[in-house]
Parts: C-alpha cells; structure tokens; sequence
C-alpha cells in the first residue's frame, strides 16, 4: 500500500520512485511491505488480497482477521485525533503557553513527534500503540503553541480547527463526486509542491536561525509581508489537495482487501495531513488578525 502521510510518508514515496526500473515484486518478502508501489491507477496488488481471503486464496503468511474497511479507517482516525485532542488539553492547562518549561515542552515534542513519525513512515508501522504515542505527542506540541496564540488572538484555535475539518469535509466531497481525482500527474503535482514547500520551510528556519529574514514565515512582526500571505495559502492548498491521494489510497487498498491492520497505518497518514493542514491555516489566521 502506498504511503498517505501527506508530510512525512510522502517522502519515502517520492524517494522509492527511484528504484532500478520502477518494479518490485507482486508479493514482498516476509518484513517487508506487502504492497507493491506503482503510480496512482496503476497498483499491482496480489490477487490474495482481492478476494477477501476467500475464493480459494489462503491468507497472506502472518496475517490474521479481516480486510481494511473504510470503517475501520474511520473509527481509527477518530480515536487519534481523541487522543490528540486530550494531550492537547492537559497540554494547554497544565503547561505555561511563555517560559522555559514551554519552550522544552516544544522542542521535546517536535523532535520526539518528527524522529517518531519518519520512523512509521519509512517502515510502514501498524502497532496501534506506536501510533497512538506519535498523536500524544503532537497533542502536547498542539496544546502548547495554541496556547500561545490563543492568548495573544482569542478564538483563534476554535476558528483554525473549524477551518480544518471544513476543508476535509470539503475535499472528501470532492472526491467522492469525482471533482478531483488522484491521476499520476496530480500526484506527481501535489508531492512536487510538498516536497518544494518543506524544504523552503526548513531553508526559511535554518535563515531565521541566523537572524536573516526570508519573509516566507512571519515571526510576529505588527506588519506582515505579504510573501508570508501567499507562503501560508500554498500550504493550507497542498495540504487540501493531499487528502485526495489518501482517498485514492484507502479507496484502493479496500478494494483489493488488504489487512485490516493497515487502517492503522492510513488513519496516521490522515492525522498528519490534518495537524500539517491546522498550522498552516492557524499561521494565516494570525496573520488576517494582526
């Protein structure tokens, strides 16, 4: 199955793109992906996997229970964004949103949630507990710079979440009625602009870092530049437009039948999307705000 982490998993994809001839095996080793990786509209899946276990096909060696539904993705993403939602809070009460103890609460999070989830991406980790800590973890990073920008624009973080689901909801219809569709050039699209977006972020930062200022990211000035406008709605646009290669994943993963326990898997590719789609649209907000 192919990756849908919109930020991190993305990665792995684009840098697997480049393996000797672009083929792999229909059916991977034992401890390997079981999915083959092809472009968007072109998975190759083995045919255990299309018949639901059924039909004179055995079971995959290892592989218990039943299929992925888009249930069971649903009900998994639903339970991480709780668990998000609950470190968030305790985040927000127990911790101040200025000081020392806020700033190592921040740091700690960012570094343990980005080691974190580049491990589940690149290895394709399925252990509910794993993933469950990777939504803790962000939930704490969540809690504490809401915070802070709840004290300095009341209401803002109720405002970026509505923002948030909204887009979701508006790009599943989207998909579902076909508007947009995952073709292999609107993926090559969309993981080009995210590629090209991270890394202007990373530059930005390591600039800022040495107090020069790129004016992509506004750092709380009364005025703001208006690169930093259109830096943060390219984000909160290929944040959107990522969900639609997630659909596309799930929808072909549950059609071909593949385990259950990649639900998991999917419903942190979603979650990143949305904590991904929730900074940008939070940063933007600050800035209508000013």
């Amino acid at each position: 199955m192919r990756s849908s982490n919109p930020v991190l998993t993305r990665l792995g994809s684009a840098a697997g793109q480049g393996r000797a001839g672009g083929q792999q095996a229909p059916y991977a080793q034992p401890g390997q992906n079981p999915f083959q990786q092809q472009p968007y509209g072109q998975q190759q899946y083995p045919p255990q996997y299309g018949q639901q276990y059924g039909g004179g096909y055995p079971a995959p060696p290892g592989v218990s229970g039943g299929t992925m539904s888009i249930d069971d993705v649903v009900v998994r993403t639903v339970m991480l964004l709780a668990v998000t939602g609950i470190f968030g809070a305790i985040a927000w009460i127990a911790l101040p949103d200025t000081g020392t103890v806020a700033t190592l609460a921040m740091v700690g999070s960012v570094l343990a949630g980005l080691v974190l989830g580049l491990v589940i991406a690149f290895k394709r980790i399925t252990n509910p507990a794993v993933i469950f800590a990777y939504a803790a973890i962000q939930g704490v990073l969540l809690g504490v710079v809401s915070e802070y920008f709840n004290e300095r624009y009341s209401g803002i973080v109720m405002q970026a979440v509505a923002a948030t689901f909204a887009v979701f909801f508006v790009m599943a219809v989207l998909y579902k009625f076909r508007v947009l569709r995952a073709t292999p050039k609107f993926a090559k699209f969309v993981i080009g602009a995210l590629l090209a977006f991270v890394a202007l972020s990373l530059i930005n930062l390591v600039a800022y870092a040495f107090n020069f200022e790129m004016g992509l990211v506004d750092y709380g000035t009364d005025s703001v530049n208006p690169l930093a406008f259109l830096f943060a709605g390219a984000g909160i646009v290929i944040g959107a437009l990522t969900f639609i290669l997630d659909f596309a994943e799930i929808e072909e993963g549950v059609r071909h039948g593949i385990p259950e326990k990649f639900a998991w898997y999917s419903a942190f590719g979603l979650l990143v999307g949305l904590i991904f789609l929730y900074w940008q649209i939070l940063q933007m907000l600050s800035y209508l705000r000013r």
